[in-house]
């Protein structure tokens, strides 16, 4: 079954143990994004983060653009990316904070954020699902790599019939 995202009862600590842009720094993920057509746009420190669904330090997405700024988690970058990446390149466009209401596409972006984080050096796809637990994703397996090894065969199904992976 699917992964569901449940609301955070409040902001993380940005002095958490989850791994943050400005740790690995914009340039491996700027050049992943554009492998993608995406383009990741750095948002001054203290600045709110257009197309943000969940605020604070979360990334936003509008059109073809990942906002983050330095206290971004990696994972919400990957995870907000991943949206668009699955999404057929002509709705692209018309993203503006909340990409999609489907279920289907919800599991192909929690299944591809995990495999791309192994295109970030120093990330890596163990630390990510460890952080996504952190943050507060919810899986009726109880953790992602749980639902990753054992209940995602429908997103990676997604995603092959779509080339992503």
């Amino acid at each position: 079954m699917h992964p569901e995202t449940v609301n955070r009862p409040e902001p993380i600590d940005p002095a958490s143990s989850v791994m943050r842009l400005g740790q690995i720094g914009f340039d491996a993920p700027a050049a992943l994004l554009a492998r993608y057509d995406l383009q990741l746009r750095r948002v001054a420190h203290g600045e709110p983060i257009p197309g943000s669904y969940w605020g604070d330090e979360e990334a936003g997405i509008i059109g073809n653009t990942v906002h983050a700024r330095d206290d971004t988690p990696v994972h919400s970058l990957l995870h907000e990316a991943c949206h668009l990446i699955v999404l057929p390149l002509e709705r692209r466009p018309d993203v503006h904070t909340d990409a999609t209401d489907s279920i289907e596409e919800e599991d192909a972006t929690c299944y591809l954020q995990i495999v791309l984080a192994d295109e970030l050096p120093g990330v890596g796809r163990e630390r990510l699902m460890a952080d996504m637990d952190a943050w507060g994703y919810s899986f009726r397996l109880g953790s992602a790599r749980a639902w990753f090894e054992q209940d995602a065969n429908e997103a990676r199904e997604f995603l092959k019939a779509r080339g992503l992976i």
